[in-house]
């Protein structure tokens, strides 16, 4: 068995990554408005992500099956995320900035799937608890929001590809020097793809999630526009990640002691609760140090959500199947929610401003968390779970 040690390149792999995520994230819309696109434009750029990854997050987990790698495919990305981010960085209209965006998208957005599945199945050989290795990465990420929110206040915005390539090139050196997964079990077949579209379970709890993670994703791609609609610097935003994010390490550093007591669904429906009310508070306040110290709900809210739901649906999916499984939650948790996050946010942002787009989402998360509590008290949802 591998010891310990093995675990030092994935965690430093998720860290880095997590890294220049935070940078896209957390700054990319500001970046934007620095080139002059209005709210609804920058709600299209980032539509064009979520709207790669639907394709890009099955096709890679695909090979990844079908190859039997992680690790391949984990390169592959990282060296396509650094050769498109350049590109991307250079393109100065709304057209040319979707489409490099589309390309560089195709190679970054697979790649925190693939990282966690690998992560995954590391922590069920070792037979440790799947959040203590990512925990790293949300430490990446916190890290990275904090310095880099600091360094963009002082150097611009128009900067931010410096620090996105030194984070991307660090996750390539320790890209090539991790362990990958061993699976005993005959190449996957298209014809096995089809198990998946036909697990109800599988489709209906992804249904259910999307209107939590539609309030989420429209929160990652506005909460810097939203501060800094209320006033708030560049310096500020990276401060609101740093605090969001430092809690969902918490969460996950912890969540292993949690969930022995509990079954992983009570933990989702507890998210999505936290989840409404947190978004009904940010459309209450005026003044963007409450967002920023309200961001400590972000590790209740999307910390025990993601872990919970992972956790779930790692269970609803044949072993042969876990990175293609993996792969299609998170198409549908950033991928068809961001879109529909993205466009519509984007649009009532610019129209009624963040304060009624805050309130939409608390309302969205509500309607979610209430189907959640019903299936899970229904016949089915029961059976469902075993």
């Amino acid at each position: 068995m591998a010891n310990s040690e093995s675990l030092t390149p994935l965690k430093t792999l998720l860290f880095c990554f997590h890294a220049t995520n935070t940078i896209i994230i957390s700054f990319l819309p500001l970046y934007l408005r620095f080139k002059g696109l209005n709210g609804t434009e920058i709600g299209w750029v980032l539509a064009v992500g979520p709207l790669a990854t639907i394709f890009a997050q099955p096709f890679w987990g695909y090979l990844s099956d079908k190859y039997k790698t992680v690790k391949r495919m984990l390169v592959i990305c990282i060296i396509g995320l650094l050769l498109s981010s350049v590109v991307f960085f250079q393109m100065e209209t709304l057209i040319a900035i979707i489409l490099a965006g589309a390309v560089f998208y195709f190679f970054t957005s697979p790649i925190g799937a693939l990282g966690d599945s690998l992560a995954q199945r590391r922590a069920d050989d070792l037979n440790i608890s799947f959040g203590t290795i990512r925990t790293w990465g949300s430490i990446g990420f916190a890290t990275s929001s904090l310095i880099v929110g600091q360094v963009l206040s002082q150097i611009g915005v128009q900067y931010m590809i410096w620090p996105y390539l030194f984070f991307g090139v660090s996750a390539l050196i320790v890209a090539l020097k991790l362990t990958d997964v061993k699976v005993e079990s005959d190449p996957i077949q298209l014809s096995d793809v089809k198990r998946l579209a036909r697990n109800k379970p599988f489709i209906i709890f992804l249904l259910m999630i999307m209107f939590l993670t539609i309030s989420h994703r429209a929160n990652d791609s506005f909460i810097g526009l939203y501060i800094a609609q209320l006033g708030g610097s560049e310096g500020l935003v990276g401060l609101a990640w740093f605090l969001g994010v430092a809690s969902e390490a918490a969460v996950f550093a912890f969540a292993g002691r949690w969930f022995r007591k509990y079954h992983t669904f009570v933990f989702i429906i507890f998210a999505g609760a936290v989840y409404s009310l947190r978004w009904f508070l940010y459309a209450a306040v005026d003044d963007p140090m409450l967002i920023v110290a309200l961001q400590v709900l972000h590790g209740l809210t999307f910390g025990v959500f993601y872990l919970a739901a992972f956790e779930y649906v790692t269970r609803l999916i044949p072993e042969i199947l876990q990175s293609t499984g993996h792969l299609v939650f998170f198409a549908v948790f950033f991928g068809i929610s961001g879109i529909i996050g993205s466009l519509g946010g984007g649009a009532l942002i610019d129209s009624y401003g963040g304060g009624t787009l805050y309130f939409l989402m608390g309302c969205c998360a509500l309607i979610g968390t209430l189907a959640l509590i019903a299936y899970h008290l229904l016949p089915y949802g029961k059976k469902a779970r075993g």
